[in-house]
């Protein structure tokens, strides 16, 4: 939901000891408490969306908190706060966890229109329905590129990944019948794209010897 005046009273009515931690990958479990320990915690409240208008809804404001990274030395923690509204009858950790993965799935609509699916739709439903599962295995494979080629590749779009590891400035060479690919010099994405030459062909490609 949108951070508008309403929503941050809200946000302000929560009690501190509303909070609970959230199990997210790389939460531990306390051995004395067995209580979740992670940077992210959720709460709920009460919340009337609309309220000015016929509209209005009473439902379940769930908020998720995160600690932020640009403060974490700082004495007391800063947080940011994600809130969204539903009628769900989840615990509110499992509803969290049920948006987070909603969200995830809406980064992947994103994705995919952002590449191949822009150039939907088409006159003919065959070819909709083939361009359709090639974007799939094309958007799976630039995934699995992604994280073979590491770093911060593991989470880059898919733009980025096609600017960085896919559309490389190489030129191939066959002297003496031998490929050759010519790689740029000064190269930024050099280390990543050679880490998923390793990765995916099983040992790194040969380097021209410096003097």
């Amino acid at each position: 939901m949108t951070r508008n005046p309403a929503i941050e009273r809200a946000l302000a009515g929560i009690d501190e000891t509303a909070w609970t931690p959230v199990r997210y990958p790389g939460a531990v479990q306390d051995p004395d408490t067995g209580t979740w320990i992670s940077d992210a915690e959720v709460a709920e409240i009460d919340y009337t969306a609309f309220a000015s208008t016929p509209d209005r809804i009473t439902a379940r404001l769930v908020v998720r908190r995160v600690k932020d990274a640009r403060y974490r030395d700082t004495l007391f923690p800063v947080w940011r706060y994600h809130p969204f509204l539903t009628n769900t009858d989840l615990p509110v950790d499992q509803a969290d966890i049920t948006h987070r993965q909603h969200a995830i799935i809406e980064t992947v609509f994103a994705d995919l229109i952002d590449g191949p699916l822009a150039h939907l739709p088409s006159g003919r439903f065959g070819a909709n329905s083939a361009w359709m599962l090639c974007s799939a295995i094309a958007h799976n494979l630039l995934r699995a590129a992604g994280v073979l080629a590491g770093e911060r590749h593991t989470r880059a779009r898919g733009s980025t990944l096609r600017r960085t590891i896919v559309n490389v400035p190489a030129r191939l060479a066959r002297p003496q019948r031998r490929p050759i690919l010519h790689l740029p010099s000064h190269w930024p994405w050099s280390r990543s794209w050679l880490a998923l030459w390793h990765n995916t062909i099983g040992h790194s490609p040969p380097l021209p010897a410096t003097t």
